[in-house]
């Protein structure tokens, strides 16, 4: 049963927040052509606004605009999801351990504050809110690594790919899991441990990838001791 919509989204958040539900519950397949004619009407709007929600999806990842013939669902292979969950994990992993040397104890603090307000929506089964201020945690260290160039390859690459982590996230029990491993990371920055940092945050993208790939039918069958291991991070 899908939620109601938000009364205060815009228009433009209410189209978006449209296509991507249809897309994540498998209303729209992929490759599936996304109708702008349909939408125009049910939003009682022109193309235009359409179409710039069209190009703000193709960046995030849930929609390829095709010349001549529109918008369809992009279709991720399974090679894609492990590239994908393979790159953030060395890149977030070094940002890691950068931030391990930087953070304050006020950012260390402000984790904590962040994860507690996770904790809370992942009780509330919000994914949605979740995914939004999932995001805040990561950029939190990822700016306290201090190098910019490591910062935009980051936000360039989630944000492509941005429909595989709220599939991640949105698997059974995952909001809790993803808690407990931000409570480990939080540890290992308490107590400077570069090393660890680094290791649960590289390990944290690895098994989220591998999670949603046997969660798709996308790769063998994980073993139980993989299975533990990628809902518990048992490293």
């Amino acid at each position: 049963m899908k939620k109601p919509m938000e009364k205060h989204l815009t228009l433009r958040e209410k189209i978006l927040e449209t296509i991507r539900d249809a897309i994540m519950t498998g209303a729209l397949k992929p490759g599936e052509k996304v109708a702008e004619p349909d939408l125009a009407e049910r939003f009682g709007i022109s193309r235009t606004p359409i179409r710039e929600a069209f190009r703000q999806l193709e960046s995030e990842g849930y929609l390829t605009v095709i010349p001549r013939k529109g918008a369809v669902v992009t279709f991720f292979s399974p090679r894609d999801v492990e590239e994908f969950y393979a790159i953030k994990s060395i890149l977030e992993g070094y940002a890691a351990r950068r931030a391990c040397e930087k953070l304050t104890d006020k950012e260390i603090e402000k984790l904590r504050t962040i994860n507690e307000r996770l904790r809370h929506l992942a009780n509330e089964g919000d994914v949605r809110h979740f995914f939004r201020i999932h995001n805040d945690f990561h950029e939190l260290f990822l700016r306290a690594a201090d190098n910019e160039k490591l910062s935009e390859l980051v936000t360039n690459l989630v944000r492509k790919f941005q429909r595989l982590r709220y599939a991640s996230l949105s698997l059974p029990g995952r909001m809790h899991i993803s808690v407990k491993e931000h409570e480990r990371i939080i540890e290992a920055f308490q107590f400077r441990n570069a090393d660890m940092a680094e290791t649960l945050v590289r390990k944290n993208a690895e098994y989220g990838g591998r999670v949603l790939m046997q969660e798709t039918d996308g790769a063998p069958p994980l073993k139980p001791a993989e299975q533990a291991a990628a809902l518990q991070l048992d490293i």
